[in-house]
């Protein structure tokens, strides 16, 4: 039975996360399956939470939505109270607070946040059961995963600007998409710096990948 309803739920993604010299880039691909089952093509798996935060989604795509809403809110709730922004740390150990407490009945879920603060930029990955992760330099999650961390551990370099960081990511989630099934059908990215978060829209995305596919 749990299986059944497992190949019901939206799924299978590649999502990726970079920290570089001046900034984090995050990029998913937009295929959502329902077991062999291509459900959509146009799939949100990266959202903008905070004014310089975005978190990627791997797993069921309603679970993320939600959780998506939710955090947002809470970020908004927190800059009131405090009267300042919270760090990419506080809103990691928020949403890992969320998910463990929901451990007997998980939110199907991996969560990518990144972003800039104060202390710089910085990425973390949280897994349905809420342990939280502070990634240093490359992170990907999904089930593309494996081949996006073959392309990211080969090119990465913490030395990298994030104009190249946007061609890396490129390059990891095209390589994901050519292998795994339940990735594909176009590319979200976005890159986050001191000047503000930056969504690439589909000509710039396209733009990236002529060089890719060179």
């Amino acid at each position: 039975m749990f299986g059944e309803i497992q190949d019901k739920v939206y799924k299978g993604t590649t999502t990726v996360g970079l920290v570089c010299r001046d900034g984090v880039v995050m990029a998913t691909e937009k295929r959502a399956t329902m077991g062999n089952f291509i459900a959509s093509r146009r799939a949100k798996k990266i959202y903008r939470i905070a004014d310089r935060v975005a978190m990627t989604t791997a797993g069921a795509v309603g679970d993320a939505q939600f959780l998506a809403r939710l955090i947002a809110v809470e970020i908004k709730l927190y800059e009131v109270r405090k009267e300042e922004k919270p760090t990419i740390k506080a809103i990691a150990t928020l949403l890992s607070n969320i998910l463990n407490s929901t451990r007997w009945f998980p939110y199907f879920v991996q969560l990518l946040v990144g972003g800039i603060d104060k202390r710089g930029p910085s990425i973390y990955s949280i897994d349905l059961l809420g342990g939280a992760i502070e990634e240093i330099d490359i992170v990907a999650t999904g089930s593309g995963s494996p081949t996006a961390y073959g392309v990211l551990e080969d090119r990465y370099s913490p030395e990298m600007t994030v104009d190249e960081g946007v061609e890396l990511a490129v390059r990891a989630i095209h390589s994901a998409m050519r292998r795994d099934s339940a990735s594909g059908d176009g590319i979200d990215v976005v890159k986050i710096t001191e000047e503000g978060y930056f969504e690439l829209g589909r000509e710039d995305v396209e733009s990236v990948l002529s060089k890719v596919r060179r």
